[in-house]
């Protein structure tokens, strides 16, 4: 059949626990919303966690499941994970039934798990998005069912049935894309001189513990090479750091929510390397050192960063080496210019802008072959 695109259409989608499962999901409704004007959204996820309120706040309704994951250490709360699981099951059949969707799509967490297996089984098109490269457990258990899996990396066949396959890219803010601010401007607008260099640090919304530490052990190391610095030290950390505010070339903030500014400020950026940063990054094409979290599921932010520097294209630093590798390797940075040249040339190549695009037409396919 041919789509009809003032067909009122049924998407529904889940994706949760963190912001990296949340974000694509919204970013991929919208995109669907422009493109199916009369299309109706119906979001899952789990009952107690940020996507119960970052979905609302961006305009789709949501239902809660009773589910979380599955502890990798010995945990009282395993104890319940069997019975979590059966009820989830249990009433992601009834939303279904209910809504009765045209296509099902999942970005990860532990909502998407209950809701994609049902789908599939009652032989919904459904359609999955890996964020990173190294799947979730929750995407490696659902590849069987789906019938395309979007990713963002290559090599992942490793994981996935290889015919199910589809390089997209990771969903970002179109803002990025289309990033028009003026780098002198973009530096006074945080309140630091227009003709020096600048290093944008990013933690994340919450911060990052080793980060923000490594920074305050380097004040001096940044001062002797004449750089300044927007340091997003998260809001866990403000409190702490807020003190370093308009002290040696240092601005302080807890948040950025003008990321496109800050990213036009920035001459090399020092960051986490979660899916959806390193995507942004790619795009904005900016020299960087990934200081990967090591507290994650797999070690896959990583895995990440490897992906990346293993085509020359940033620097990685694990926590565990930054007493001894971060000075001189930012100091060489710095202090070439045909290295932060390549590095740009290298990062920018990776980057695929068109994601959410090219997702939306693997849904559509689905649409056009129901």
């Amino acid at each position: 059949m041919s789509i009809n695109k003032n067909i009122s259409y049924k998407f529904m989608l889940s994706g949760g626990g963190t912001g990296g499962h949340i974000y694509p999901a919204i970013a991929i409704a919208n995109c669907l919303k422009t493109r199916f004007p009369k299309a109706e959204f119906l979001f899952v996820g789990a009952k107690d966690r940020m996507e119960m309120q970052k979905v609302p706040e961006a305009g789709f309704k949501i239902k809660g499941l009773w589910i979380s994951g599955f502890q990798r250490r010995l945990s009282i709360a395993n104890l319940l994970f069997p019975v979590k699981l059966l009820f989830s099951l249990f009433k992601a059949k009834k939303i279904i039934k209910k809504y009765n969707p045209d296509v099902v799509i999942g970005t990860g967490g532990f909502a998407s798990g209950p809701l994609l297996k049902v789908a599939s089984h009652t032989h919904i098109p459904c359609l999955i998005q890996e964020q990173n490269s190294y799947p979730g457990i929750t995407n490696k258990l659902l590849a069987k069912g789906v019938q395309t899996i979007c990713v963002a990396y290559s090599g992942l066949e490793t994981y996935f049935p290889k015919e199910k396959i589809v390089l997209t890219g990771n969903p970002i803010r179109q803002t990025l894309i289309n990033n028009n601010f003026n780098e002198e401007l973009a530096k006074t607008s945080f309140e630091l001189k227009s003709n020096k260099t600048t290093i944008l640090v990013l933690g994340g919304s919450l911060g990052a513990l080793r980060i923000n530490q490594l920074i305050e052990e380097k004040v001096s190391f940044f001062n002797d090479l004449n750089v300044q610095l927007i340091w997003q030290c998260g809001k866990l950390y403000y409190d702490t750091y807020k003190t370093f505010n308009s002290k040696n070339n240092i601005k302080v903030v807890d948040f950025i929510s003008e990321m496109d500014q800050a990213y036009a400020a920035a001459d090399v950026i020092i960051s986490r390397a979660g899916a959806s940063s390193v995507s942004e990054l790619c795009v904005v094409g900016k020299p960087v050192i990934f200081i990967p979290s090591p507290n994650v599921a797999e070690d896959h932010q990583t895995k990440n960063a490897q992906a990346i520097t293993s085509q020359s294209a940033a620097i990685l630093i694990k926590e565990t080496d930054l007493e001894k590798s971060f000075e001189y390797e930012f100091e060489q940075l710095i202090n070439s210019v045909k290295k932060q040249i390549e590095y740009s040339k290298n990062i920018k190549a990776l980057a695929l802008p068109n994601a959410t695009e090219n997702i939306v037409d693997e849904i559509e396919k689905l649409l056009d072959n129901r």
